[in-house]
C-alpha cells in the first residue's frame, strides 16, 4: 500500500505539491495531522492550490516566487525532500534545509532531456544560511 508521499515521489501526483517544513523552522505539532513525520520535520503532500497557500502561510513567501528565485542556483535535494546539500556549504557554517517546495511534472517526450525519460520532480529548498537552491530528477531515479 502506498501513501500520498510515495505516490508523489513516484511522479504519480502531478496536480499536487509537497512541502517539507523543518522542526527548526516551524514548530507546530498540528502539522503532523496533514502529513508525515520525517526526520527533522514534517512532509505534507496536498493539492497544488491548497499547497501553494499552505507554503505561503508557513514561509511568508509565494511558492512560485520562491521557486523562481531558487532555480538560479543548483544544489542537491534529497529525493525524500527532507534534506539537501547547500551549494554554499563550503564556508564552514552549519547548513540545514529549513523548507522545501516541490512539484512533479509528467513525462514530455517533446521537450527532450530528462523530461523524455519520465516524470520529473522539481524541488526548491531554503537553507538556514538563507541560500535558496533547486534540484530536479526523474521520479523513476528516486
Amino acid at each position: 500500500m502506498t501513501n500520498a508521499r510515495d505516490e508523489f515521489l513516484a511522479g504519480e501526483r502531478p496536480d499536487d505539491v509537497a512541502l517539507f517544513l523543518a522542526d527548526s523552522y516551524v514548530s507546530d505539532d498540528r502539522l503532523e495531522q496533514f502529513g508525515d513525520r520525517v526526520e527533522d520535520g514534517v512532509l505534507i503532500v496536498v493539492d497544488g492550490e491548497r499547497g501553494r497557500g499552505a507554503f505561503q502561510a508557513a514561509t511568508g513567501t509565494q511558492a512560485m516566487e520562491f521557486a523562481k528565485s531558487a532555480m538560479d542556483l543548483e544544489g542537491e535535494i534529497d529525493d525524500e525532500l527532507s534534506s539537501g546539500s547547500c551549494p554554499e556549504a563550503s564556508d564552514g557554517e552549519d547548513h540545514a534545509v529549513q523548507f522545501v517546495f516541490a512539484f512533479a511534472e509528467e513525462q514530455n517526450e517533446d521537450v527532450g532531456g530528462i523530461y523524455a525519460e519520465g516524470d520529473v520532480v522539481h524541488a526548491y529548498a531554503k537553507c538556514t544560511c538563507g541560500t535558496a537552491y533547486s534540484d530536479r530528477w526523474n521520479a523513476t531515479d528516486a
